[in-house]
């Protein structure tokens, strides 16, 4: 009897396709790693503050703001007329003081990009209302900071605009 073997020739393993499929998933990963820490490091964040010390002793000077803004029984509203491109406003006081008018600081803070904020002075009327021109204004959620004209008082709050066409920010 005779017994005749065949030896299959073993091609190399570059010319598997299973290496290769198990090489592609960590490659992957690597390429997608390399790329995530491109995007971390080449962009500043914007949202993380430096001092928060600094940041922490303001909170008590705001807190006596808006307790001033309390007392006084002060309340604001605004709203946008993107036709016309002009933010009309109302300042109300829970005492009649007609005649009696200050230059009103209005802080309009984007949520993300701070290139984007609007600040604004605008002198109200006696009966406490004011417009002032605004180019168009972007849809976001926007911060609002209104201040007295010394800053001793704040009304603050947030707006989603368009979705809100206007906004009223009340002391508590």
């Amino acid at each position: 009897m005779s017994v005749t073997m065949t030896m299959a020739t073993a091609t190399p393993w570059w010319k598997q396709r299973w290496p290769w499929l198990l090489m592609a998933g960590p490659a992957l990963v690597v390429v997608a790693g390399t790329y995530t820490g491109w995007l971390a490091f080449s962009q500043q964040d914007a949202l993380v503050v430096g001092d928060y010390y600094k940041q922490g002793k303001a909170i008590n000077q705001d807190l006596r703001r808006d307790r001033l803004a309390s007392s006084l029984g002060l309340s604001v509203s605004l709203g946008y007329d993107a036709t016309q491109g002009l933010l009309a406003g109302q300042l109300r006081r829970r005492t009649d003081d007609h005649g009696r008018t200050e230059r009103l600081f209005v802080h309009l803070s984007h949520a993300t990009l701070p290139e984007k904020d609007i600040k604004l002075v605008v002198q109200p009327d006696e009966f406490g209302a004011f417009q002032i021109n605004l180019p168009m204004l972007e849809r976001s959620r926007w911060v609002v900071l209104v201040e007295g004209e010394k800053r001793d008082w704040r009304l603050a709050g947030t707006w989603s605009w368009p979705g809100q066409r206007e906004v009223t920010l009340s002391a508590d």
